[in-house]
Parts: C-alpha cells; structure tokens; sequence
C-alpha cells in the first residue's frame, strides 16, 4: 500500500494523460459535489418548514366549535353553540391520557380599530386569554419579565404579557416595559413580560402583535362569562393525541347534544399526524435525494472504470513483464484498485469540499436575507454524512477497479510481451 515504487507509478500514469484524468475525476468530482449540495438543500427546507412550528409541541391537537349540520334533540341543523368552563373540567375528569389542556378565549375592539392606547401612542393588537400551559405547549421566548401564572388566573389579575411588536410600537427603546400599564379597550393593565415569537413568518408577526392576558380576566372583561373560544391539548407520553382528539370531539358532541354522526360540528387540528406526515415526506425527500446523488455518483465511477480499462489495455506490454518476473495476480489487482481508489477518493474529496463550501456561501446570504428567506433555512451536512459520503467514494473507487483489475490478471504473461 506505501510502497513508493508503487506510487511515482501511479502518478506518472496520471501524469502522462492529464487532460483525460482530469474529465475522468470531474465526473466524481461533480457526483459528490451533487451529493453534498442536494442533501444540504433537503436539511434546509426541512429546518425551514419546521421553523414555521416553532417549538410547539409534536404531540398536541387544537380544537373549536363549528355550526352542526345535522338536526338533534329538537334542534335545527346550522346550530352555533359554545365551548365552557365545565368542558375543561369534564375532559380533564373524564380523558386520562391528556397532559396539558389550555383553554383560550379572544377579546374583541370596542373602541374601532385602535384597542390599546399608552399616552399619545395606540395601536390594534389581539388580545388573547390564555392559561399557563399555552406556554408550554406553544413556547415563546420570554425577553422580559415572566408569562401569565397560576396566580394571576386564580386572582383574576389585571396583567399583561405583550408581544415584542406590541413593545416596539407603545414604547421607546429606552424605556423599560415591565410595570409599566396599557390601556386595553379602556382597561387598564400592568406589563409582567414581553414575549417573542419561535415561529416564522405569518405565525411570528402574529405572536409578536399579540398581547396575552389571564384567561379568567378577559372573561370577567369582555363579558364572556364561562365561554371557551377554544382548546390547545398535549397528549401524555405513551398515549396517542389522535385517541384523545376522537374522545375530547365525542365528549363535547354529547355534552352539547350534537348528533355522534355529526362530525363536522366540533373542528380539530391534529399537530401530531401533520408532524408525522412532514417526517415522512423529508424522509422521502432524503432518499430520493441519496439516490439521485449516488446514481450521479455511479456515472463517475463508470466512467472511471471505463478509462482503467483503456488504461490496462495500453499497459499490457508492461503488466506481461511484471508477471513475467514474478509479480502475483494480488499484486497487479491491489496496484489497478489503488490508483482507482486513489483517482475516486482524490476527486470526490474536492467535490466534498466544494459541495460543504456551496452550501455555506448559501447560508450566509440567506442569514443575509433574514425573514425573506422563506421555507428556507440553514442548509447544512451533518459530520457523519460527510464521513459517509467519504466511505461511499472509497468504496466507489474499489469497485471501479475491481472490473479492470480482474481483466488485467486474466493477461497471459506471454501474450502480453507480444502485444503492439
């Protein structure tokens, strides 16, 4: 392997045809760069879809009402009917597997557009109610200051937690947000934090424009007295979202005496089966992407192949006389697949190289970008992709000279010193 007789071989014969050395390593060379730069696009739609999530949690669901539509116990299809109170209780009495169940409920304008006003400055945001655990199934960056507690439910507290939109519009940059009151559709409230979005795009704005206040004051506020607006559930580990969505929607259907057939009554997004359909299509996304990388790949070991053949064809003078002096057929073999091994490796390497270097030239102009880079985000290669994409070159460049190799043992000494 380190004989250095073996080596200067090498690279004179690679020396003495560059120019077909070099369109024979450029097709590796192109195969891996491929490679590389297909499956650093694929990491980065993936992080950039999601991104989109943020860190909300892949085991929850979300659920609201919608108008029957069908006639039941002496009601008329097209019935509205709300959400309340008593329903968080029965699903928490009555569903084992839920882990985190939030209640939202949102305030509406009652003074036009412009529904929050601190001295000269007003603005229009939504107001949403909520419960602690919002936060711990939809994350959000706390800047400053806390979220809404258990506290301030209970007490039924005149608080708010503002989004970084809402800090940006009703404050200075200098100024401090935290103790600080808004006047919210001529209430006033006392700022305990400032939140951010994890999201992106529409989702982030918004988050950042949202202003959150306890759940129980914006009912006692806004006059909603036990209405829900809505539900954010997490399912417990071990026990399957999808089964609570079917139970949660089945219990509310009897609590509200909704037809059981009725299932367009009570209207549900289940996080989870999307999460596992987006796994599933990047999982595809990914293997398609490795095999359209490594047929590109395949093409330039053929090619490879293909010059080792002309190769050993215009050496058969020279490999008669090594076997004429004794050279083993395991030596012959051993030299063809290092130089092949050596041509793959040497070139597919550069391609690696210049696939990771692409790939982070993209990143850095889409950090440029920021927000307008879209469903597109870090693109990267993991270490132990390259490092398999370096064992796939190896073994590449192995079997590239296997074909060649075996053809130039089956040479008959003899016949070989008589070759023009």
């Amino acid at each position: 392997m380190f004989d250095r007789d073996r080596w200067q071989e090498i690279f004179d014969t690679l020396k003495k045809n560059k120019m077909r050395t070099f369109f024979t390593a450029l097709g590796v060379f192109w195969g891996i760069f491929m490679l590389i730069a297909l499956l650093g696009s694929g990491e980065g739609l993936r992080k950039g879809v999601s991104s989109g999530m943020g860190d909300m949690a892949t085991n929850s669901m979300f659920m609201w009402t919608q108008r029957t539509t069908m006639p039941f116990k002496g009601f008329p299809r097209g019935r509205f009917y709300n959400f309340n109170n008593g329903d968080t209780k029965a699903m928490i009495d009555n569903i084992t597997g839920i882990e985190y169940i939030a209640p939202r409920i949102q305030g509406y304008s009652q003074e036009g557009n412009n529904n929050v006003v601190r001295g000269e400055r007003t603005g229009a945001f939504t107001i949403q109610g909520d419960y602690p655990a919002y936060n711990l199934i939809d994350p959000m960056n706390i800047n400053q200051g806390r979220f809404i507690n258990d506290n301030d439910i209970e007490q039924t507290r005149k608080v708010a937690v503002i989004g970084k939109r809402v800090q940006e519009e009703m404050f200075k940059p200098e100024e401090n947000p935290i103790g600080e009151y808004l006047r919210i559709n001529g209430v006033y409230f006392q700022i305990v934090g400032v939140v951010s979005s994890r999201k992106n795009d529409n989702e982030a704005i918004r988050d950042n424009q949202s202003i959150y206040l306890p759940f129980t004051t914006v009912q006692k506020t806004y006059n909603y007295g036990d209405i829900v607006g809505w539900y954010s559930i997490t399912a417990k580990k071990g026990f399957s979202v999808s089964d609570i969505e079917t139970q949660a929607k089945a219990l509310m259907r009897k609590r509200h005496s909704i037809d059981p057939a009725d299932t367009r009554a009570v209207g549900s997004f289940n996080v989870e089966n999307q999460f596992q359909k987006m796994t599933r299509l990047f999982a595809g996304i990914a293997g398609l992407i490795w095999i359209v990388g490594i047929g590109t790949l395949l093409a330039g070991v053929i090619g490879i192949s293909n010059i080792m053949l002309v190769v050993i064809k215009e050496r058969t003078k020279e490999i008669g006389i090594q076997r004429a002096i004794g050279a083993s057929p395991g030596t012959i073999i051993s030299q063809i697949i290092t130089e092949s091994v050596f041509l793959t490796t040497f070139a597919g390497y550069f391609g690696l190289v210049a696939g990771v270097g692409a790939i982070e030239l993209v990143n850095n102009i889409i950090k440029k970008m920021g927000d307008s880079a879209g469903m597109f985000k870090d693109p990267s290669v993991s270490f132990h992709v390259a490092v398999s994409a370096l064992i796939i070159l190896i073994i590449a460049g192995v079997i590239a000279g296997i074909i060649p190799a075996r053809k130039a043992v089956k040479i008959k000494p003899i016949e070989a010193l008589r070759y023009e």
